[in-house]
């Protein structure tokens, strides 16, 4: 009988709804390095000003993974996302008071620490309302916001400065936006899937039955504490992988502006023309990574199997791609390229962000995602200070390094993670 029951789509709403929160996770982190030629101009601030505003930022940002990945395991994922958003929503606004780079460093550092809350309650959300075969099409869902953020923060940034006439006006509209998104969380969210009185029988049973690993017959039950999740060889694999990916997509995420102007000549309004191209390439990667392994795991490969073929594919478009890249002849040519390194990188990290579910019990996923997400903006970190030095005369040096991350990025989940399925406690 229970087979007869229809399955219901509700989840797919609330992943959606997380895609949605992440795409205005990147307005609001984008608005400063668009409205920066104004800001610069009215307040007096120099190119090196905008450097530290920027790792202040990704300081923080790593800082807030784990932070908020043990606060989403402490208050759950509902409450985890409304104080995430709530305060990053905040701190956007108050950039339309900030005078100088200490104010400015200031109200970026809280934006950092509460925007980085987004990654490990997105996961922890797909953990929970999700069954394995469908979690990287969730997690694809996801990380298309990201992408889609790419393409639009541009666009809807430059239309509301153009309709408020300053800055600081833009600010506070880009940062209204996460309160407009609370209303339909709240409303739709009321708990997770197995109380939620929204979710059909049909829907909630496939969920909670399809968390089971097939190849193994094992839920993962095991929600160790963090000096735990850090003795685990599988653990350090998510983590490391998660290290030595990151830095690609923050090298066009931050950098692309400037290897545009100064490889091509390129001012605001060509920048304008060229830059939303790789984020396409972004979007269209997050749902082939997510389907590809959908489909792998419903033709009957394991769990493992799948996961490592899925990120080893991605991993291998990266190389390819950013060895080309250092030949890239006109600029069309260098972001078409660039499109192709981030559909690697989206078809590689959404299967790198289930990892966490596929090893532990939800009431540590969040953890481990935020543990990996530190590791990553550490790593973006290092990427900011470096990549000042290696490119002086051209940004070759830069894509080498990338290609280099991206074989490191395979190696690490290949090497650590020997088996993945849902692990025990030593002790059994």
């Amino acid at each position: 009988m229970s087979g007869a029951l229809k399955i219901g789509k509700f989840r797919w709403a609330i992943v959606t709804l997380v895609a949605v929160a992440t795409i205005i996770n990147y307005i609001d982190r984008g608005a400063l390095g668009f409205l920066w030629p104004e800001i610069s101009d009215d307040l007096g601030l120099s190119k090196t000003d905008y450097a530290i505003i920027l790792n202040v930022f990704t300081f923080a940002y790593a800082f807030g993974q784990t932070l908020f990945g043990k606060i989403f395991d402490w208050i759950g994922t509902r409450l985890g996302f409304v104080l995430s958003i709530v305060v990053w929503s905040a701190a956007t606004m108050l950039h339309a008071v900030a005078s100088g780079l200490t104010s400015f460093a200031v109200f970026r550092a809280i934006l950092g620490v509460s925007e980085a809350g987004n990654w490990p309650g997105a996961t922890k959300a797909n953990a929970e309302w999700f069954p394995i075969n469908e979690r990287a099409l969730a997690q694809g869902i996801f990380n298309s916001g990201a992408a889609i953020g790419g393409i639009v923060s541009a666009p809807i940034i430059a239309y509301l400065f153009v309709f408020l006439g300053t800055w600081q006006a833009t600010f506070i509209a880009v940062g209204a936006l996460g309160f407009l998104w609370l209303v339909p969380w709240l409303i739709m969210y009321k708990s997770g899937p197995d109380t939620h009185p929204w979710v059909s029988e049909g829907e909630r049973q496939y969920i909670l039955t399809g968390q089971r690993n097939e190849e193994s017959g094992e839920v993962a039950d095991y929600a160790p504490n963090s000096k735990e999740i850090l003795s685990r060889k599988e653990s350090w694999g998510v983590i490391m992988a998660s290290f030595f990916l990151d830095p690609i997509w923050w090298l066009f995420v931050g950098w692309l502006p400037l290897y545009l102007n100064e490889t091509y000549g390129f001012g605001v309004k060509e920048i304008g023309l060229y830059a939303w191209v790789p984020y396409v390439g972004a979007m269209f990667g997050a749902w082939f990574g997510g389907l590809l392994a959908q489909n792998r795991i419903k033709a009957g490969w394991t769990v493992n199997k799948t996961r490592k073929a899925v990120i080893s594919l991605g991993g291998l478009i990266m190389l390819i791609s950013l060895l080309m890249t250092t030949q890239a002849a006109t600029p069309l040519v260098a972001v078409l390229l660039m499109a192709a390194i981030l559909f690697g990188f989206q078809t590689a990290v959404g299967n790198i962000q289930t990892l966490p579910s596929d090893f532990y019990n939800g009431k540590s996923v969040a953890s481990l995602a935020g543990f990996a997400g530190t590791a990553a903006k550490l790593a973006v970190v290092g990427l900011n200070f470096l990549i000042p030095v290696i490119t002086v005369n051209s940004y070759t040096p830069a894509f080498v390094v990338g290609a280099a991350l991206a074989i490191l990025t395979v190696l690490s989940v290949l090497v650590f993670c020997t088996d993945i399925k849902p692990l025990k406690a030593k002790s059994a």
